[in-house]
């Protein structure tokens, strides 16, 4: 077996056999999780993800899109994914009028590919309309750079709601050790002090890890050390830390800018010829299912500019499965329900 290899299948070997460890751990440390609010049941659909495709949805300059068609593309994804008939009553299966929600973004590769603002406003209005007082709702980045690029600020979302970085240090818990890392972290205030997480990823190769989306948006974008995760292509990091009740206990809705992937050269931006067109959004309520198929449309992308895959690149992003393993979602593609809708 090829070394590559090997360390691919030494993580994804570790992962299995550090299930039951993560398991009792999380079960042990429980004065982080969240609650929701009393009555409250929030909607999950584990395997199941939406994509909806809109030709033409980009602006002529190729990078941002549209407002009102990122605007109508977020209203179909959710009443696709929940049944309602409107983007406000879809929001209100997520969050309740008590909830502290924590809004995550992905701003790393800057402008050309970041979160858009475009597609994050008509959100954060969905959530203040469903009940949730504008006060009670906060914008997170890990980096004020990060945020510009997202060119979200405290000056154009609605009034009320908060815009934050963390800089890898605004955190008030414990140091916790995440097991079969050897290796302690603190997620950041921001995050344990909400009760609900939304959360805004993209598609991107990523070098070290091998795709990036929902997960490691979640775990290397909301604690203090991100760096101290990456050995082995961050797998299963990545799952080990996902699995941590302050995540799991406030997931609410993964959603995915898809309105550009970036094929190689991730996560930034420094090989813009391989940033590509893709005109489309994702939801979902399951990260791994949602992962599972990010990396897919990544394979495809390369797949197009004559690229090796991610596995023969030795960089197969393992943690996907590995958290599937952890029970944080559905990794096996047969039995993720993909919809697929143009508009």
């Amino acid at each position: 077996m090829k070394r590559r290899e090997f360390l691919g299948a030494a993580a994804a070997g570790t992962a299995l056999a550090l299930t039951h460890d993560v398991a009792r751990a999380a079960g042990a440390v429980t004065q982080l999780a969240a609650k929701a609010p009393p009555g409250f049941v929030p909607f999950t659909a584990p395997g199941r993800v939406v994509r909806v495709k809109k030709p033409g949805s980009l602006a002529p300059n190729g990078i941002y899109p549209k407002p009102d068609a990122a605007k109508q593309m977020l209203e179909r994804v959710m009443t696709e994914l929940t049944g309602k008939t409107s983007l406000v009553d879809a929001m209100k299966l997520f969050v309740h009028p008590q909830d502290k929600v924590c809004v995550k973004v992905n701003g790393i590769a800057l402008t050309n590919m970041a979160t858009n603002k475009e597609f994050v406003m008509p959100l954060l209005d969905a959530i203040i309309q469903s009940g949730v007082p504008a006060t009670s709702i906060t914008v997170l980045e890990q980096y004020g750079s990060f945020l510009a690029g997202t060119r979200i600020n405290a000056q154009n979302v609605p009034s009320g709601v908060k815009v934050a970085v963390h800089n890898n240090s605004d955190a008030t818990m414990e140091f916790r050790m995440i097991p079969g890392t050897g290796v302690q972290t603190k997620f950041v205030r921001v995050l344990t002090e909400s009760t609900a997480l939304i959360n805004v990823s993209l598609v991107k190769d990523h070098s070290i890890a091998g795709y990036t989306g929902a997960l490691k948006n979640m775990t290397h974008g909301m604690s203090i050390n991100p760096h101290d995760y990456h050995l082995h292509h961050a797998s299963p990091q990545i799952a080990l830390l996902a699995a941590q009740d302050v995540l799991t206990s406030r997931m609410r809705l993964h959603l995915s800018d898809v309105f550009k992937v970036t094929a190689h050269g991730g996560p930034l931006d420094k090989l813009p010829q391989y940033r590509v067109p893709y005109e489309a959004v994702m939801a979902s309520t399951d990260p791994v299912a949602l992962d599972t198929i990010g990396w897919e449309i990544v394979e495809q992308k390369r797949a197009e500019k004559h690229l090796r895959t991610l596995t023969a690149e030795g960089r197969a992003p393992a943690y996907i499965a590995a958290a599937g393993t952890l029970g944080l979602g559905v990794a096996d593609r047969s039995r993720i329900q993909l919809r697929d809708v143009t508009i």
